[in-house]
Formats: C-alpha cells, sequence, structure tokens
C-alpha cells in the first residue's frame, strides 16, 4: 500500500479521517490518489478545490471517463481563538522554535486543547465537502483521494495544517517572530555564522618571550633557588608480591592465628636486612 506521508503530523491527519470516514471509500480513495486521478487541487487557506477524474459506470448512465469537481472546506477557527493561541504557543521555547524551523512538535495538540480548539480535523463536523459526482454518499472516493494529497503536502509543507484551519503560514510566522521568545530564537538564527580556520599544527605552538635580564652562567647552570638539602626517598612496601596478598591474611592452607600477610612481612624485612651486604 502507498504510504502518502512521511512526518507523524502527516500521518496524523490521515488517522483523523480514517477515524470518521468510511474504510472502503477510503481504500478506493487511496487508488485514486496513487493512480494519478487527481488532475489538480488548490489551497487556499480553508478552501481546497480539485479537479479528478472518474470512473466509465453505465450504471449511472456515465459512458464515458468524466471530470468532477471538488470542494472542501474546512471549520476555520476564529481570529480572537488564534491570538489566544498565539500567546500559548509563544510561551514555549521548544514550541516557537520548532515553528519558525518548520517543524510541527508533537505536543502542539496538547497547547488548542487547553483553549477547547483543535489543529487537527476532529470530526466530521470540521468538513464541508461537496463532489460533482453522482455518488450520494458524502465524503466519496473522489474526496477521499483528494485527502490523501492533502495529507502528502504535509510533510513538504507544514504550515498547511494552520493554513487549513485559517491563518496564513506568513501570519503566524510573523506573529511568533514578534514574540518574545521569537525575538530571540530569530535574532540567534540569523546571527552571522562563525568561520571555522583550519589548525596548521596539533601541538601548541612554541611562543619566544624576550628576557630583561640575561642570567649569569652560574644562574643558568645552578638555577636561581637551591636545592633541598634533605630528600624524602620514598619507602617501598614491604610486600611487593601480589600472590602473597591475593589469598588475603588467612588463606586456607594458613592455620595459624596471626595475619599470613603480616607474617610473610616480617620475614621479607628479615631477609632484606641479612642480605643488605649483597646490594
Amino acid at each position: 500500500m502507498v504510504k502518502f506521508s512521511r512526518t507523524w503530523w502527516g500521518d496524523r491527519f490521515i488517522q483523523a479521517l480514517e477515524s470518521f470516514t468510511d474504510e472502503n471509500r477510503l481504500r478506493r480513495g487511496r487508488a485514486y490518489a496513487s493512480g494519478g486521478k487527481v488532475i489538480s487541487f488548490k489551497v487556499d487557506l480553508n478552501q481546497i478545490t480539485a479537479l479528478v477524474k472518474g470512473s466509465v459506470n453505465p450504471y449511472f448512465g456515465v459512458y464515458k471517463e468524466p471530470t468532477y469537481t471538488i470542494s472542501i472546506e474546512i471549520k476555520p477557527i476564529p481570529a480572537h481563538s488564534w491570538t489566544q493561541i498565539i500567546q500559548k504557543l509563544s510561551s514555549s521555547a521548544s514550541i516557537v522554535s520548532r515553528l519558525l524551523l518548520n517543524e510541527v512538535p508533537e505536543n502542539i495538540e496538547d497547547s488548542f486543547a487547553e483553549l477547547g480548539l483543535h489543529l487537527l480535523p476532529h470530526s466530521n463536523q470540521d468538513f464541508i465537502t461537496n463532489c460533482s459526482c453522482p455518488d450520494y454518499s458524502n465524503p466519496c472516493k473522489h474526496i477521499a483521494g483528494v485527502y490523501y494529497l492533502v495529507a502528502s503536502q504535509l510533510d513538504s509543507n507544514p504550515f498547511l495544517l494552520f493554513e487549513l484551519r485559517g491563518l496564513s503560514a506568513s501570519e503566524l510566522q510573523r506573529k511568533l517572530a514578534d514574540s518574545k521568545l521569537g525575538k530571540v530564537l530569530v535574532s540567534e538564527l540569523n546571527s552571522p555564522e562563525i568561520n571555522l580556520e583550519p589548525a596548521r599544527t596539533l601541538y601548541p605552538e612554541i611562543v619566544k618571550k624576550s628576557l630583561e635580564q640575561k642570567p649569569t652562567v652560574k644562574e643558568f647552570w645552578l638555577g636561581n633557588k637551591r636545592l633541598p638539602s634533605d630528600i624524602e626517598v620514598p619507602v617501598s612496601s614491604n610486600v611487593s608480591a601480589v600472590v602473597i596478598k591475593k589469598q588475603g591474611d588467612f588463606p586456607a592452607f594458613w592455620q595459624k592465628n596471626n595475619s599470613f600477610i603480616d607474617t610473610m612481612s616480617e620475614l621479607y624485612q628479615r631477609v632484606k636486612i641479612k642480605n643488605q651486604h649483597l646490594i
């Protein structure tokens, strides 16, 4: 089956239509949309007009391939409600940023629902449709075919969702850009790009510094500071053998009450002192 949408908002548009439209009509509408039967369609805000090739059907007295005129009107959101919606959308940086980048946030319907409104189609009451075909059912397969092509257009033009509800894309972006968050985001989007310069070397460059006073020969060889008279020699561990320490203080073969590691430490120390003259 042909997939008419690749974005979540296009899929949601189709799912909304499928929830209140007869499946048989939609299936035949998909065939019309994928078969090139829709000659043309035009979207003007919430008004959609289209020309669709029909089928020869002697039962209805149609003996030549006809062309039907389609009109679809989607219920617009009132202007005063759009003012409230824009204020709601402008209060969220994530929503404003994604809309300014031509993306529709997944949670955008929540902002509409809080005001008792819907961006995506919600029921068949959102549509007023008409087709010049003789089919008594509404929506017919010709209207359903146009539905699917509109859904495919939503992928490349997500603002079509807003236009279908009565707000043009230019007006939406202008109002979002005029909001406080929108001004900040627009300024960042329009900021000049930083040109990256390739590094000449992977290592820090050697910077030459001129000396105010040249050191004497003595200072050069001995330095300005005296070395410490006493140097602490680190004390090595008594028992360096990993095998001895690995078994712990009381290994299975050790039957005495004192620590095996302490005993071996004492033994190592005695051997070390006794054989100092050999070092």
